[in-house]
């Protein structure tokens, strides 16, 4: 949370509450953190931790730790070394990176650097063929998988943004002073014009580039009627992992599954679209015990500590995925600054493992940990 204080110090308040904000009353974005608090964990005393091993596999890369890069948009828009910098801490610290396709940074260019594993994350367009030139693109950039996001038929109700005048195009009074104290990050946007979404640009028709912004092209491809078997459909253009972010119950886990998804992100998009869904992390252990033979199981959302993860992975996951948990770093200090808060939540993961008496995370089950009496 040090890292969130000097985010909010060190970027105009509108931006700063697109990345920090959710829906309506914000109640799912603080409950995904809050419930790690209805678990305990359990440890089991003179076990032997001399060592402890936190490497894993996942979409069978080798990773250092379960942790993975969570998707998210537009990294430009906290710090001007963008999505380069979490890619380039990602491959120090062995762990998978994901991009959105609303970054700021191209498929090709993110491809490029180093030689750590890739996910890219995409949507299923009304444009079909506009979807599978981003598959293609993908195949030909060597990343290691896809995920698709489904829990975004609309935009939430992210009522900071409507506030803050960030995505209206309406300057609020409140706000102007923030945009005046933050030059730099001005000259970014107007001058540099460091900050337009790059893969939405290069896959826009030119008809559409002269007609639309790129946001409104984006919300102009959003499909409501999107089923199954358009996952279906996603799966025969592509023959590597492939990941459904966005379900929570076990009936849309197994919709997954039967579809050809090799994995799930169980989310709630950060809190930022359907208001009173549960948290991942109370998601987990029902969908671990239907078909944790059938699906790779992320936990996405509310990440926060070493202990965090352990729950998570006690419960039945495979990995959790950090989403904030490195933009406010990103924010607060660049490459530099994720690597940072890697190293934090890494150091946290390995000592809270040696006090849990538990010497590989390979090892974490269900017997180091419960819900608390009463919750």
């Amino acid at each position: 949370m040090d890292f969130r204080r000097i985010a909010r110090r060190k970027l105009p308040s509108p931006v700063f509450n697109y990345m920090d904000g959710g829906a309506d009353d914000e109640w799912t974005l603080g409950r995904n953190s809050a419930a790690f608090d209805d678990y305990e964990l359990l440890p089991a005393q003179l076990s032997g931790v001399s060592a402890v091993k936190l490497n894993s596999t996942l979409f069978g890369e080798p990773v250092d730790w379960p942790v993975m890069i969570s998707p998210t948009g537009a990294s430009k828009l906290f710090h001007a070394e963008g999505e380069p910098a979490v890619v380039r801490a990602a491959e120090k610290f062995r762990m998978i990176y994901s991009l959105s396709t609303l970054g700021t940074t191209t498929i090709e260019d993110v491809a490029s650097i180093g030689n750590g594993p890739k996910l890219f994350q995409l949507y299923v367009f009304k444009d079909r063929g506009a979807t599978a030139e981003f598959v293609a693109r993908c195949k030909s950039a060597g990343y290691k998988a896809l995920c698709l996001t489904v829990d975004t038929p609309v935009a939430g109700n992210r009522e900071r943004d409507a506030v803050y005048g960030f995505s209206s195009g309406r300057l609020r009074l409140r706000s102007v002073a923030s945009w005046l104290n933050h030059p730099g990050w001005l000259y970014r946007a107007l001058v540099k014009k460091e900050l337009e979404m790059v893969n939405l640009a290069s896959n826009a028709r030119p008809s559409q580039k002269e007609d639309m912004s790129l946001l409104e092209y984006f919300n102009s491809q959003i499909d409501r009627s999107l089923t199954w078997k358009d996952v279906e459909w996603l799966r025969s253009l592509w023959d590597g992992p492939l990941v459904i972010k966005g379900v929570q119950t076990v009936a849309d886990c197994r919709n997954a599954a039967n579809a050809g998804a090799t994995a799930v992100m169980l989310s709630n998009h950060g809190g930022r679209q359907l208001e009173s869904t549960p948290a991942a992390v109370d998601c987990i252990a029902d969908v671990a015990d239907a078909l944790h033979d059938q699906l790779e199981i992320i936990c996405d959302g509310g990440v926060r500590r070493g202990t965090h993860i352990i729950k998570a992975l006690a419960l039945g996951a495979n990995a959790c995925s950090i989403g904030r948990g490195y933009l406010y770093p990103l924010a607060a200090g660049g490459q530099a600054g994720v690597e940072r808060g890697l190293s934090l939540l890494q150091d946290e993961l390995e000592r809270s493992m040696a006090l849990l008496g538990c010497g590989a995370v390979k090892e974490l089950n269900s017997s180091f940990v419960r819900r608390r009496i009463g919750v």
